[in-house]
């Protein structure tokens, strides 16, 4: 028996879970929780760029799992594992993320999460996500994907001691290295 297809709204009045889960074309996808080399890495990414926001006044972030609601009509809502909204798209922000946010990261694990890559990378584009960091913490290694007009425009990959570029986030200072600061 395959499970019942929802509706943004049906599956937004569901109860509240820690696990990861999404809703996929009005088909929730769910996994199990993510492994603790997984949520350090999230922890100091989050740690850093919370710092990094706070100290330029210009946004906020958000780790996983906060609902963003990238198409309401065609029941699609992800859950990346961190976002980053700046200040002047705030309002999209209230009891879900009700859009696009400016910048998502992936923390990259052995085993995949939720759904495949190519397929995030291709929903995040298309709704107006203007960059996407994948994050490898095994080899300290960030690779950024900026999007425009629907598409991957460019994609960067620094090593652990390269300092990062971001469109989003232009005064970051960082290095994978520094960022990810765990043995």
């Amino acid at each position: 028996m395959s499970a019942p297809r929802l509706t943004t709204d049906e599956y937004l009045r569901t109860g509240e879970t820690m696990l990861p889960q999404e809703l996929v074309y009005g088909f929730v996808r769910d996994a199990p929780a993510p492994s603790p080399g997984h949520q350090w890495a999230v922890g100091e990414i989050f740690t850093c760029l919370r710092t990094h926001l706070t100290q330029h006044g210009i946004g906020r972030v958000w780790m996983s799992p906060i609902d963003v609601v990238l198409d309401r009509e065609q029941d699609l809502v992800v859950q990346p594992d961190l976002i980053v909204v700046l200040n002047d798209r705030q309002q999209i922000v209230d009891d879900r993320v009700w859009g696009a946010p400016d910048l998502v990261i992936e923390v990259m694990s052995p085993r995949p999460r939720i759904g495949r890559l190519d397929e995030r990378l291709a929903w995040f584009a298309k709704y107006g996500v203007r960059e996407c960091w994948l994050v490898w913490p095994a080899i300290r290694e960030i690779e950024v994907i900026s999007f425009a007009d629907g598409a991957a425009a460019d994609l960067r990959v620094f090593a652990p001691q390269q300092q990062l570029e971001s469109i989003v986030l232009p005064s970051l200072k960082a290095t994978p290295e520094s960022i990810l600061t765990f043995a």
